[in-house]
């Protein structure tokens, strides 16, 4: 995939990965949705298979969750460059593209996560600050599921993959119901998926 992409959309894509920055509360896993519709349905930017790869690759690799970010970085600056068989200018657009995402996604809500844990320190015994924590669950929990929810539908072909529909299903209970950790559940999946079976 070939796209054409000016400084300008280098700098649009940095603000929009800084503004999901400030939405990113739980992780920036929970602003995927996001993502998709201003990468694949706006920009066009990636296609559908980018995308999931992208999430599925780094989310499969040790190191910190945020990987994924970079590999869609990665991804549309080397798609501006014409494919990573076009040589030093592809690769240069996909650091750029590294470059815009993840200091994009980091540097806003780092330095609000910065400033407000050193307040919040200061001030735990306060009622709104006990209130703003507890009022915060929920609304991780529903971005994680709106998550789940938008790779599980992503072939877009409900009757055929109805064995992705049933595995994430069961990894929600399990998550949820049980205390086993998470890389037993990756590797399940790993595992089905290499099997051709989700």
């Amino acid at each position: 995939m070939t796209v054409e992409m000016t400084a300008q959309d280098f700098w649009n894509l940095f603000q929009q990965f800084a503004s999901l920055s400030l939405l990113g509360v739980g992780g920036s896993i929970t602003s995927v949705p996001e993502m998709q519709r201003y990468l694949v349905d706006e920009t066009h930017w990636l296609t559908d298979l980018q995308f999931t790869s992208s999430i599925a690759i780094a989310q499969a690799s040790p190191g910190p969750n945020i990987l994924f970010v970079a590999l869609m970085g990665w991804n549309v600056g080397l798609n501006a460059g014409g494919g990573l068989a076009s040589g030093t200018s592809a690769w240069t657009l996909g650091l750029l593209g590294v470059l815009a995402t993840l200091v994009g996604i980091m540097l806003p809500s780092s330095l609000l996560t910065y400033n407000a844990t050193r307040w919040a320190h200061r001030n735990r015994d306060m009622q709104a600050v006990k209130a703003f924590k507890t009022g915060m669950a929920p609304i991780v929990i529903a971005l994680l599921i709106c998550t789940g929810w938008l790779l599980t539908a992503a072939h877009h072909q409900a009757a055929r993959d109805w064995p992705l529909w049933v595995l994430t299903a069961g990894a929600t209970l399990l998550v949820w119901r049980t205390k086993l950790h998470m890389l037993w559940m990756l590797g399940a999946g790993a595992l089905l998926g290499g099997l051709g079976i989700v």
